[in-house]
C-alpha cells in the first residue's frame, strides 16, 4: 500500500468567500462554497501542500433548514434539523447532492461529475463519506434511479423489528423526544442513529437521524438474522456502486462500528470486484474491534483516534510523557500501515483552540511523529495548517473549539489564504505562513522519502539515559536502502539539546555500519549540519528548538 495524505474539507466553509459571519445567518445572509469555487488553481493549491487525496465533507444530500422546494425538494421541518445548514451526516438523499453546493441547483449532480473529474485532471482522488448506519428523519430520495426501491417504502411499522424492514419502530408510539419540537408528527417513532431505541431521545442524542436496520434484533439480545441478505444490505450495495461509478475513488464510512462487520465482510469485497482501487476507511472507536474490522471486515484503514490522536494531543497538552507513543505503535504493531494519523478533522477540537494548545505551531512535533512514524497514511482538516482557532460562536454550533458544520459560515483563517478564489495567501499573517510552510514541507517529504513510505523503523526512547528528556523529546530512526532518517522531536516549550544514544541492536537490525562519518541534511528545515560519526558508542548530539523537530538524512 502506498502512502498517502488527506486533505478534508467542508466545502460549504473551504470555498465561502462571504465574510459576514452572521450568528445563525442564512445562507443569503453568510453565503455558501459551490462545487464549482474548487477551480484548478485552487485543486493545484491542495496538491502543492503535499496533498493526494482529497476528502469532500458533505457531498451527499443532508436535511436542511434551507428550503429548495421550488426544485422540488421536499422541505425539512426544522425541529428535527441541527442548524440552518443541517449536519451532513443526517443523509436526505443517498442518490443526491447537496443542492447548497451548487451555482446552479437543478444541475447539481453534473456539477459534482465534473468536480470529480477536475480534481482527478489536477492529480488528486476523491474521498466522500458513506454514511451507513442512519439518516435524516425525514429521509425521501427523490432523485433515487428508476426501478430503485426507497428506504423505508416497503417497511412494516407495526414490527418493532424484522430483517425485511429499514428502519427500526417503537410501535404504537409518537415520536416525543424531551424537548419541543412543534408540530412535526411521526408516528409511529423510529428508533434514534445513536442505538436510542426509545420515542423518547434527549437533545444530546442524535435526534435528527433514525438507526438503520442491517439484520440485528437489538432489543432482542442483538440476535443477527442475516440469511437471507437483509433488505438494507441490497440497498447501501446499490448506494456504493452509484457512487464509485461517478469516479468516486474511496469512502470514509461514517461510525463503522455501529454497522455489524458481517456487512462490510460482504459488500466491500462486491465494491472492489468492479473497483478493485477504491479503498474504504473506518470510522472506528474500539481497538478491540480493529483487526475485525480489518481483516474479516475487509477495511483498508482505521481512524487511530482513540491511540495514537488522543495520545498525541495528550503529550501536546503536557500531560503525557513523550515516551508513551512507543506503547501506542506497539500496541498496533501488526497493523500499523492500515491505520489513518490525524490531529483535527470535523468532530476534533482545532489544535489552535483553547481548549487544545492554542497556537498551531505547537502541534508541529505532534504531526511529525503522525506524518513520519509509520508508513500509514496521514490526514489534515482544512485550516489546520492555517492555525484555524475554531472559536466562533455560529449558531447552532457554539463556541467549541469546532468549525462548525452545522451552520453556514465563512472561516477566517481559510479567507486568508483562499483570498476570493486567488489562492495567493494574501491576508496571511507571518505565523500562517510559517505553519502553512511546515506543513507543506512535512507532508511532501512524507511522500517523496522512501525511508518514510517504504522503510523500517527503529524506536530510540528505550536506549536514551537522563540525558535524554523523556518528557518532552522522542527520536527514532526509518531506513531504506542506504539512505537513513533520524527523526527528534521536541514538544517542550524550551529548546532542547538532545544526546541521542543509537543502540547496537539498531545497527543490527536495520543492517547500518558502525562507526561511519557523514554529514548530514535537516531536510525539514533545509539546514546542512557538521559531521556526524554514526556509533553505538558516541551519542548523537541535535539541538532542537521548541515545539518542533528534525529530521535528518544520512548517506550509508
Amino acid at each position: 500500500m502506498a502512502k498517502f495524505v488527506i486533505y478534508q474539507v467542508l466545502p460549504r466553509t473551504f470555498v465561502n468567500y462571504n465574510t459576514t459571519r452572521k450568528h445563525n445567518g442564512s445562507i443569503e445572509e453568510n453565503g455558501c462554497g459551490k462545487m464549482n469555487y474548487f477551480t484548478p488553481k485552487a485543486l493545484k493549491a491542495i496538491r502543492e501542500l503535499g496533498v493526494t487525496h482529497i476528502w469532500y465533507t458533505g457531498i451527499i444530500e443532508h436535511a436542511t433548514q434551507t428550503d429548495y422546494s421550488a426544485y422540488g425538494i421536499r422541505k425539512d421541518h426544522p425541529a428535527v434539523v441541527k442548524g440552518k445548514a443541517g449536519s451532513p451526516y443526517a443523509i436526505k438523499d443517498y442518490y443526491d447532492v447537496d443542492p447548497d453546493l451548487a451555482v446552479d441547483v437543478p444541475n447539481r449532480m453534473a456539477e459534482f461529475e465534473t468536480l470529480v473529474n477536475r480534481t482527478h485532471r489536477a492529480h488528486l482522488k476523491v474521498i466522500i463519506d458513506f454514511v451507513a448506519n442512519h439518516v435524516s428523519r425525514q429521509y425521501h430520495s427523490d432523485a433515487k434511479p428508476k426501478g430503485v426501491e426507497d428506504l423505508g417504502e416497503t417497511d412494516h411499522p407495526e414490527w418493532a423489528f424484522s430483517p425485511l424492514n429499514n428502519f427500526y419502530y417503537i410501535p404504537n408510539e409518537k415520536f416525543q423526544p424531551s424537548f419541543d419540537i412543534g408540530d412535526y408528527d411521526e408516528f409511529p417513532a423510529k428508533a434514534t442513529g445513536n442505538d436510542q431505541f426509545t420515542a423518547h431521545p434527549s437533545k444530546n442524542d442524535w435526534y435528527e437521524t433514525v438507526k438503520l436496520n442491517y439484520g440485528v434484533f437489538y432489543t432482542g439480545g442483538g440476535e443477527k438474522q442475516f440469511d437471507p441478505i437483509p433488505n438494507t444490505w441490497n440497498k447501501m450495495l446499490d448506494i456504493l456502486l452509484f457512487w464509485a461509478d461517478k469516479g468516486v475513488d474511496g469512502f470514509r464510512c461514517d461510525m463503522a462500528e455501529m454497522v455489524p462487520v458481517e456487512f462490510w465482510h460482504w459488500v466491500i469485497p462486491q465494491v472492489k470486484e468492479k473497483y478493485p482501487e477504491c479503498i474504504f476507511i473506518a470510522e472506528v472507536y474500539n481497538p478491540n474491534e480493529y483487526r475485525n474490522y480489518l481483516h474479516y471486515g475487509q477495511f483498508d484503514y482505521l481512524y487511530d483516534k482513540v491511540g495514537m490522536y488522543d495520545k498525541l494531543r495528550a503529550i501536546t497538552s503536557r500531560n503525557h510523557a513523550a515516551s508513551d507513543i512507543t506503547h501506542y505503535w506497539q500496541a498496533i504493531d501488526d497493523i500499523k500501515d492500515n491505520m489513518l494519523n490525524f490531529l483535527e478533522n470535523h468532530d476534533e477540537q482545532r489544535i489552535a483552540s483553547g481548549f487544545f494548545c492554542g497556537r498551531g505551531i505547537c502541534a508541529e512535533p505532534a504531526m511529525i511523529i503522525a506524518a513520519t512514524l509509520t508508513r500509514c497514511p496521514v490526514m489534515i482538516y482544512a485550516g489546520q495548517e492555517l492555525g484555524e482557532v475554531g472559536m466562533d460562536m455560529e449558531g447552532f454550533s457554539g463556541v467549541d473549539g469546532r468549525t462548525t458544520i452545522f451552520d453556514y459560515w465563512g472561516v477566517r483563517s481559510l479567507q486568508a489564504w483562499t483570498n476570493n478564489g486567488k489562492f495567493d495567501g494574501a491576508g496571511l499573517s507571518d505565523e500562517q505562513r510559517e505553519l502553512q510552510n511546515f506543513y507543506r514541507k512535512l507532508l511532501s517529504l512524507s511522500l517523496k522519502e522512501k525511508a518514510i513510505t517504504q522503510g523500517e523503523m527503529f524506536d530510540l526512547e528505550y536506549a536514551q539515559t537522563d540525558a535524554f528528556n523523556k518528557q518532552n523529546n522522542y527520536a527514532f530512526l526509518r531506513k531504506y536502502d542506504d539512505e537513513l532518517l533520524l527523526v527528534a522531536v521536541n514538544f517542550s516549550d524550551r529548546d532542547a539539546d538532545m544526546q541521542i544514544n543509537i543502540p547496537r541492536e539498531a545497527f543490527a537490525y536495520l543492517g547500518l555500519p558502525s562507526g561511519c562519518h557523514s554529514q548530514p541534511t535537516d531536510i525539514l528545515n533545509d539546514e546542512q549540519l557538521g559531521e556526524i560519526v554514526l556509533s553505538s558508542d558516541i551519542p548523537v548530539r541535535l539541538k532542537v528548538p521548541r515545539w518542533t523537530g528534525k529530521i535528518i538524512k544520512f548517506k550509508i
